[in-house]
């Protein structure tokens, strides 16, 4: 199964928080500049890169000097407004140090609810995936609230590079977070928590696992990654689950490695 994403052309790379800031807060520019170099040497192999990217309110909290999130949504949205624009200026310098050329999208949901607007969405990321461009696709989080009966957040980035990988028939989402792959248990406290290699299909029983709302993983990160996989594996997509420590991996992965968790 492995060896089919040797042939991937069209892939979604999402990388979460925990690959761009460090544990304390500052920007692991290392860890970016890893990623600019390989999406644009995937790029120089003719495949078409989208790159699905958390990290505004991140790098937002390190530019305004805030060691912790604030409590009320207007003041995460201003600081996610500042650290939106910081960290695109970052991903275009490190971009260009490679010649590959960047755009930016930021979306809600119900962009992607209503048919129109859906449209325009797709014609977008296709007109810029044709002219070499790789975008670089956010949630809004300065208007993404769930608001009355006006649901515009998306929940999450996973379930957005889900969506996104539907949307455009991607070929595979490669999903990079802070844990190897999908375990048995929490690998962290138990030592004898095995690596799920390969999930053809998500059950209630690795719901369970993935520890629903009162996770076993602390976050309930897990059980939005499950979700996410169960989106794209409805469409028949194919879902890398690895650790993005180095991003680099996904020249590993892209080579057939037996490298996390594949979903498909």
């Amino acid at each position: 199964m492995r060896k089919q994403l040797k042939e991937a052309k069209r892939i979604v790379i999402k990388v979460g928080t925990s690959t761009l800031i460090y544990p304390n807060g500052n920007i692991n520019l290392s860890a970016i500049d890893q990623l600019a170099f390989t999406l644009s040497d995937l790029r120089n192999q003719d495949k078409e890169i989208i790159l699905v990217s958390s990290g505004a309110i991140g790098v937002g909290l390190n530019k305004l000097n805030m060691d912790k999130r604030p409590p009320t949504i207007p003041e995460q949205q201003a600081v996610a407004a500042v650290g939106q624009a910081e960290l695109m200026n970052i991903y275009n310098q490190r971009f260009l140090t490679y010649n590959q050329q960047i755009a930016q999208l930021l979306l809600t949901r119900d962009v992607i609810e209503y048919p129109e607007s859906r449209k325009n969405v797709t014609n977008t990321i296709e007109q810029l995936l044709k002219m070499g461009i790789i975008p670089v696709i956010n949630e809004n989080d300065t208007v993404a609230i769930d608001e009355l009966d006006h649901l515009t957040k998306f929940g999450d980035n996973d379930q957005l590079s889900a969506i996104v990988t539907q949307l455009i028939q991607a070929d595979a989402l490669i999903m990079l977070s802070d844990i190897d792959g999908f375990f048995s248990d929490n690998p962290n406290t138990n030592k004898d928590a095995t690596l799920f290699s390969e999930i053809n299909e998500i059950n209630d029983e690795l719901l369970q696992l993935a520890g629903g709302k009162g996770s076993r993983f602390g976050t309930g990160g897990m059980y939005s990654k499950l979700k996410a996989a169960e989106r794209v594996l409805a469409h028949n997509g194919a879902m890398i689950l690895a650790n993005g420590q180095q991003p680099k991996i996904i020249f590993d992965i892209l080579n057939g490695e037996m490298i996390g968790t594949l979903f498909i």
